[in-house]
């Protein structure tokens, strides 16, 4: 190939894995401040929430149960605007027992679902969703604690009647013995919510962590049982559907770091592999003329991670060494890139040697990221993905 043709498409692969990684939140934050800012959604108080239908779905949490529904109904909301399902189809220990044992205080509401066969999360949800009749839904994972006001913060937004859903913010608890997975998956997720934020100002969230977020009952629709993402899908049909998706960084939703860097490979593929999947699913919103800004948010956001930049990143560094050949110009680019690669595999040896560096946490962390994309792509092309899958071990 011609060199001029070589620096072309090194430069496109370059412009397009920063712009996925970094020059999007930079143009973001540009747009917003041409655009007339969103105001707040007012504080309601306790007596004007929505009745709120609040569901935990729990597969063989016995460890967690407990401290999840005391957690639950901590939250400050009148329980009589609230009532809690708790599905936990599958569990073979004793996850079932514990929540009917539980001491509820008087006036609780409370359901438990349970049967024995297992079939993923979002059959549990659905199978929830089918005796739901409030007109709000907040759905958490059994193994996060939220805070009290999460409720309150979650429900306000719904007085705006575009909004269809809001995302509660998701937070790791990093421990200062912290692991390359553990502060990779903190950082990451301090850089997303912010991005998330930013995503709501202008339009809309794209899609929201099942960790913590709520919904109009009215904009619900159920999504293919063999969905691998289905927080993310769901919410995303409702915004092609023309609903917003906000997001609400008062109502957060904290849980522990995975146990390990191997633990946190598990649920890197398996989010790969269905972020993969949604992106086929969704093919519809890579129309930017008939969705505009949110065709523009989601590729931005989504779609150029989740298949163009793992795609581009080698290409850019081989074509960034033939390139060193054509004059000095390129040799610090390709220094650089040298550079970051090899902390990545540093980070790599020291981890599995157990020695902590946090220099080398984000270059590795980046490059599992990446990494972990084309093994999810290899699960989801060899059916190796179910729905049932593994849960990764977190830190106690």
């Amino acid at each position: 190939m011609d060199t001029f043709w070589l620096q072309v498409v090194f430069w496109a692969g370059f412009a397009v894995v920063f712009y996925a990684y970094l020059g999007y939140a930079f143009v973001l934050k540009a747009l917003l401040l041409l655009q007339k800012q969103q105001s707040r959604p007012a504080y309601s108080p306790e007596a004007d929430i929505p009745e709120v239908a609040f569901v935990v779905c729990a597969y063989n949490e016995a460890d967690f149960i407990e401290k999840k529904i005391q957690n639950s109904i901590n939250v400050a909301c009148p329980a009589d605007k609230i009532t809690y399902y708790f599905v936990t189809d599958g569990s073979d220990d004793n996850t079932p027992e514990l929540v009917k044992a539980f001491p509820y205080p008087d006036g609780t509401r409370w359901f438990l679902l349970h049967q024995p066969e297992r079939k993923g999360k979002i059959a549990a949800f659905q199978r929830a969703m089918k005796v739901v009749e409030a007109p709000v839904v907040i759905s958490t994972d059994a193994n996060t604690e939220i805070n009290t006001d999460a409720v309150l913060n979650l429900t306000r937004h719904f007085n705006d009647p575009r909004i269809g859903a809001v995302a509660g913010e998701k937070r790791i608890h990093i421990p200062r013995s912290s692991d390359a997975g553990a502060a990779g998956e903190g950082l990451y997720w301090r850089y997303e919510s912010a991005l998330k934020l930013m995503d709501a100002r202008f339009g809309s969230t794209i899609g929201a962590a099942g960790e913590l977020f709520a919904f109009r009952t009215a904009a619900y629709e159920d999504v293919p049982p063999d969905t691998l993402v289905e927080d993310f899908y769901m919410t995303m049909r409702m915004a092609m559907k023309g609903w917003r998706i906000g997001y609400e960084p008062l109502a957060f939703a904290t849980e522990e770091a995975s146990a390990d860097i191997r633990e946190e490979w598990k649920r890197k593929v398996r989010i790969a592999a269905g972020g993969l999947q949604a992106v086929v699913r969704l093919a519809p919103l890579l129309n930017i003329f008939k969705y505009g800004k949110l065709s523009f948010q989601y590729i931005s956001h989504r779609v150029l991670r989740w298949t163009a930049a793992p795609v581009l990143l080698p290409l850019v560094f081989v074509l960034n060494a033939i390139l060193c050949r054509t004059g000095s110009f390129y040799c610090p680019i390709f220094i650089a890139q040298l550079v970051f690669y090899t902390a990545a595999i540093a980070g790599w040896i020291f981890e599995n040697r157990r020695i902590r560096l946090k220099i080398f946490f984000v270059p590795y962390y980046f490059c599992l990221m990446n990494i972990a994309m084309y093994a999810g792509f290899l699960r989801l092309i060899a059916k190796k993905q179910s729905v049932l899958w593994e849960k990764a071990r977190r830190r106690t």
